[in-house]
């Protein structure tokens, strides 16, 4: 009488298990996503739903990354010949995903393409190895020994290269030295980490390179560490560095699952199942569809224009001066440096975090009285007259390396400084806003605090805070406590710390029906902390969060173009206005402001005018049908948009427009 799971995470094996044992005529799986995908929806909004699937290709999608079965419930199923539907609790209505021992494709295909992170290559090279009887017996039996499961083999006449994923390797550094120096002995070894696997998963791979050849260009530009062709020729993974992972996901759906019609193994996508009833995009009420009407009017004499909400910013920034545990709130000026903006920010009290001599002049020349002490600067690998510049302002001036105490101590000496710390891992939506680790050129890291405070003493200068950023659109409430508690240890090397600035990277809401960032949850998280400190001070500069869902980007259609199976809808403005989907890979939702309660039933794909193949702003997103002239709506664009504008082909960006309360 007590329910019992074969491990944490593991209810879909569990009842495999079961079913294999009872004989069950089929097994159903009820879960919160409507199937298993081309590729995941989190990554690849117009990935679409694998309706049937053979056994061997179900379980070739979860090895590789596929997250909505457990690898190990497959074999059960298909050694009793039990067929396993996949069906969605809240849509009980969807077809779901079939996985049984249905007939084969007769024509090769891929029918996904999956993603896993956090993997590190071995590779073992050396003239010893070529025609040496048992190498690969000898060094395969180290990794056995030592505990590691190896995943891809790639080999050569002098080299083998093996990969092992994050979750199947060694428990720890020192376990992992201890496995390269065993290996040592029989060659020589190189590590490579944080590396990402991607892999096209279907049916006779080998058969169809030449259909996907041309897809495969996107790799041109990235280091491939490793190609694989699995020897049941039902995937093909391309081992890359991890920080490309997602965009190349984003690049080769289109091109290799494509927009084939819907047929007995592809339905519909991700965005049209989980489009609202009445079929348009928008799932969440958004300020901007109750003032459709104030758009389009400011929009009759404009072709593009990004506009802001006033009533939206000021939500979020009583949002965040109500949290009983954060002390003082800086508004990190760099997501949006609007003037009008800037002026809301400092009728409300808040501070502001400036990372340039540009910045400092803005919000000075705009307020003349600000107290110095109200703003936080950050400069990075600046010049000396850069920080000379923020103590003449008399503001807050961070250290984010040892080097400016090195090359200029005489412009510390004697002054009060912050330190912004390397957390040691970086958080966000993506690699190139994750501002910790290893691979982002921010903060001191944890191994040089020591030397940080010898320099310190010499210079004679006084660490009076303590300063963290380790990413951005972070949504896991506790992440800012883990922040806080490394900041705390390491401000007992400084007596003098009386500020613990845990950074920014607030999340918002990607798509729609995204979560948001529980708040409550955020503060209490930090309660206890500071009830064990209460004389240190806890600060928060957000940037994001206060001012993307205020922003939206319209702009007029100019043309609309049908190429094969692709719909194309172009814009007067593109990359050279908002460029985070081009650079990112960034998910912004878009809808037809002109035709907003008309069905989306049409994909599209969204371009600007700028030359270049990238001036892409979004992939197969759904529609009503439109037509030039049409006014489109890009949300969420409040932060990063105008401010990392260009004038590229010479255009000019869209102009910015604040539209204050009724």
């Amino acid at each position: 009488n007590e329910t019992v799971l074969l491990g944490r995470g593991g209810s879909d094996t569990s009842a495999a298990y079961f079913a294999a044992m009872l004989s069950a005529q089929r097994l159903e799986i009820w879960t919160d996503v409507p199937g298993m995908f081309s590729a995941d929806p989190r990554i690849v909004p117009a990935a679409r739903l694998l309706k049937q699937l053979h056994y061997d290709e179900a379980q070739e999608i979860a090895s590789t990354g596929g997250l909505v079965l457990h690898p190990r419930c497959i074999g059960p199923l298909r050694n009793a010949q039990i067929p396993l539907f996949v069906r969605c609790t809240p849509r009980p209505e969807l077809p779901g995903t079939l996985i049984a021992n249905l007939k084969t494709d007769p024509e090769p295909s891929v029918k996904a393409i999956s993603l896993r992170q956090n993997i590190t290559l071995i590779s073992m090279d050396g003239v010893v190895m070529w025609q040496e009887v048992g190498f690969l017996a000898n060094v395969f039996a180290v990794f056995s020994d030592h505990g590691v499961s190896i995943d891809l083999v790639s080999t050569s006449e002098s080299n083998v290269t093996v990969s092992i994923d994050g979750e199947a390797g060694p428990d720890s550094e020192d376990d992992l030295r201890a496995l390269i120096e065993a290996l040592s002995e029989y060659c020589r070894v190189k590590l490579i980490r944080n590396c990402a696997a991607v892999s096209l998963v279907g049916r006779k791979i080998r058969a169809h390179l030449h259909k996907i050849g041309p897809s495969l260009s996107v790799f041109e530009e990235h280091q491939v560490h490793l190609l694989s062709q699995a020897a049941n020729d039902l995937n093909l993974t391309v081992v890359v560095d991890e920080a490309q992972g997602y965009r190349l996901v984003q690049q080769l759906h289109p091109s290799v699952i494509g927009k084939r019609a819907n047929d007995d193994m592809l339905g519909d996508s991700w965005e049209s199942l989980n489009a609202s009833p009445d079929q348009t995009s928008v799932v969440e009420p958004s300020w901007w569809r109750d003032r459709r009407d104030a758009l389009l009017k400011i929009m009759s004499t404009r072709s593009n224009c990004y506009v802001y909400d006033a009533a939206t910013i000021k939500a979020r920034m009583a949002s965040l001066q109500g949290l009983s545990n954060i002390d003082n709130v800086l508004f990190a000026m760099k997501a949006n440096s609007n003037p009008e903006i800037l002026n809301l920010v400092y009728e409300a009290g808040l501070g502001f975090e400036c990372v340039s001599p540009g910045e400092l002049e803005r919000v000075f020349g705009l307020f003349p009285d600000l107290d110095p002490k109200r703003v936080l600067y950050t400069p990075n690998f600046a010049p000396a007259e850069d920080y000379v510049a923020g103590f003449t302002r008399g503001v807050r001036v961070t250290l984010d390396n040892l080097f400016p105490l090195r090359a200029w101590p005489e412009v510390f000496k004697g002054q009060d400084v912050f330190v912004r710390l390397d957390p040691g891992k970086g958080r966000g939506h993506h690699e190139h806003v994750r501002t910790a680790g290893v691979h982002s050129k921010f903060g001191v890291p944890l191994f040089e605090l020591p030397l940080l405070e010898t320099l310190v003493s010499s210079v004679g200068c006084r660490v009076v805070g303590i300063h963290a950023h380790s990413g951005s659109g972070i949504t896991e409430p506790g992440s800012w406590r883990q922040v806080a508690e490394i900041l705390v240890d390491a401000s007992a090397r400084f007596p003098d710390v009386s500020v613990l600035d845990l950074g920014g990277g607030l999340g918002v809401p990607e798509k729609p029906g995204d979560a948001s960032l529980d708040l409550q949850a955020f503060d209490e998280s930090l309660s206890a902390l500071k009830t064990r400190y209460p004389a240190l001070s806890l600060w928060l500069e957000p940037g994001r969060f206060l001012v993307a869902e205020s922003g939206v980007l319209l702009s007029r259609v100019t043309q609309t173009k049908g190429k094969g199976a692709v719909q194309y809808v172009g814009l007067s403005t593109g990359m050279n206005s908002l460029i985070r989907p081009a650079l990112y890979g960034a998910y912004h939702e878009i809808v037809n402001l002109t035709q907003l309660d008309q069905p989306a039933d049409q994909a599209v794909t969204i371009v600007g005018p700028i030359c270049e193949t990238g001036d892409t702003l979004g992939a197969d997103r759904l529609m009503p049908s439109t037509s030039s002239g049409d006014v489109i709506l890009i949300a969420n664009t409040g932060a990063y948009g105008y401010v990392m504008a260009s004038h590229y082909n010479l255009r000019a960006p869209a102009e910015e427009l604040l539209l204050q309360s009724d």
